[in-house]
């Protein structure tokens, strides 16, 4: 009995979905996206708000973004992300449509709805990828996975009180539970 041929979505496809619509592409394969719950909103536009002062502060020449944004990982059609939140250090990467390739530092903020995708797929496409460092942020249990890609080792896994050391950024850390007062 043969097997059933599933079908291989591309960057067009997720261009041609509905106004409004959003969704993920990984290896071909499209993964809707739910909105964000208010405490997501909340995290991400901290975390967005605190490295940008960081880095400007520090004469920083990267660059962090807020979801919507769209991330091309792969040189290819069939890989299409919207991280939490993207630190891209490379100017010449980003372009009108979005990221082209690895962003440095990835957030993504786990949700019921995407928690596999976050330890799984995504972990391994971002590491193979060429992400530098990658925080998994789960609200539901207050802690943080953390993975160094450049050093090929996981920092740790922290709860929202502890000081969270920002691998590309020496010295730099965030205490989660702070964003939160």
């Amino acid at each position: 009995m043969p097997l059933l041929n599933e079908r291989i979505y591309t960057i067009e496809d997720i261009y041609s979905l509905p106004e409004g619509e959003r969704a993920e592409l990984l290896d071909g394969r499209i993964y809707s996206m739910s909105p964000p719950s208010t405490r997501h909103q909340i995290l991400s536009g901290e975390f967005y708000a605190i490295i940008r002062n960081y880095i400007r502060e520090n004469s920083g020449q990267c660059r962090p973004y807020i979801a919507p944004f769209a991330v091309f990982l792969d040189e290819d059609e069939k890989n299409y992300v919207e991280p939490d939140v993207s630190v891209i250090c490379s100017s010449d990467k980003v372009d009108d449509k979005g990221c082209h390739g690895a962003p440095d530092w990835i957030i993504e903020i786990a949700s019921p709805a995407t928690q596999n995708r976050d330890y799984g797929i995504k972990l391994f496409k971002y590491r193979t990828a060429g992400v530098r460092e990658y925080w998994i942020v789960n609200p539901m249990k207050e802690i943080v996975n953390v993975y160094d890609f450049e050093k090929e080792i996981q920092n740790g896994l922290y709860s929202f009180d502890d000081e969270i050391p920002v691998a590309i950024y020496p010295g730099f850390s965030i205490r989660i539970s702070d964003l939160l007062e």
